[in-house]
């Protein structure tokens, strides 16, 4: 029972829509605004570095902090903790107060690996910040170190579940960017402009 009430609270609070709150804050509803989208390119894009920072970071925090609490409070293991931030990172994506919608899922899951495969977030983060550098597309580094992922968690010891989670986030993260993938394919994906 109190793994149920972990995975419940972890996905209510990946479902907080961090981006539309603080987009709101600034007096726009975020998703009528640039790519739609309530994560921290648009908000960058849109509201400015400060805000699409602060949601990066409260993003990510939503799938840091169910994964570090499960731990420390109730300790439970790496194949709970798997399942806790697979739910926190699905309530992002499939927001229960956005009708089932949400995000793209990429700082909640960053923050879900910082917790649970802290040296394949290295990885993945390389990987991103080259693809990044050379082509200024965030969409491009997010769809390569998503789908980058579940290779660098294999590669250290780590729980089936863990392996199962990531695969599926992945797997997500790239559906999620479908728009993107064809926007980067016409040659009509809007650059990064630090």
């Amino acid at each position: 029972m109190t793994t149920v009430l972990w995975i419940v609270g972890a996905y209510l609070l990946g479902s907080i829509p961090t981006g539309l709150l603080l987009g709101k804050l600034c007096g726009i509803d975020v998703r009528q605004e640039g790519s739609g989208n309530i994560g921290a390119t648009n908000l960058y894009r849109t509201v400015g570095r400060r805000v699409g920072i602060l949601t990066l970071i409260g993003d990510c925090l939503k799938g840091f902090l169910p994964v570090l609490l499960a731990w420390k409070l109730a300790g439970l293991g790496e194949p709970l903790q798997a399942w806790i931030g697979l739910a926190a990172f699905s309530g992002h994506v499939f927001s229960v107060f956005l009708l089932f919608k949400g995000g793209k899922g990429v700082a909640t899951a960053l923050g879900v690996y910082l917790a649970l495969a802290p040296l394949a977030v290295l990885g993945a983060l390389l990987v991103f910040l080259l693809l990044v550098a050379l082509w200024r597309y965030v969409s491009l580094g997010s769809v390569v170190a998503a789908a980058v992922m579940p290779l660098l968690v294999w590669l250290r010891p780590h729980s089936r579940e863990l392996l199962i989670a990531t695969a599926l986030i992945s797997i997500i993260v790239i559906v999620k960017h479908h728009a993107n993938i064809s926007r980067l394919v016409a040659g009509t994906e809007s650059k990064f402009r630090a």
